[in-house]
C-alpha cells in the first residue's frame, strides 16, 4: 500500500485541528463543512435543471405517481 501526500485542504485542516479546540469550535466547523457543501450540491442541482430546462411544474409531473414511504425493515 503507498501513502498518499496530503492535498492543501487536508494539510491545513490538520493544522487547525492540531490546535486544542473545545466540543462547540469543533460543532461549528462542522456545521460551515456541511453548509459550503451544501450549497456546493445546490449549485450544481441548479446548473443540471437549467441545462435540462426542468420546472417546478416539470418536475411535479414527472413525480406524481411516485409513492414515497418508510420501510418496513
Amino acid at each position: 500500500m503507498t501513502a498518499s501526500k496530503l492535498n492543501p485542504v487536508q494539510h491545513h485542516l490538520l493544522e487547525l485541528f492540531s490546535k486544542g479546540m473545545g466540543e462547540q469550535e469543533l460543532s461549528d466547523i462542522q456545521h460551515l463543512l456541511v453548509k459550503y457543501y451544501q450549497a456546493k450540491i445546490e449549485a450544481e442541482v441548479e446548473v443540471f435543471w437549467k441545462k435540462k430546462q426542468y420546472t417546478t411544474a416539470s418536475f411535479q409531473e414527472a413525480t406524481k405517481d411516485l409513492h414515497l414511504r418508510a420501510s418496513k425493515t
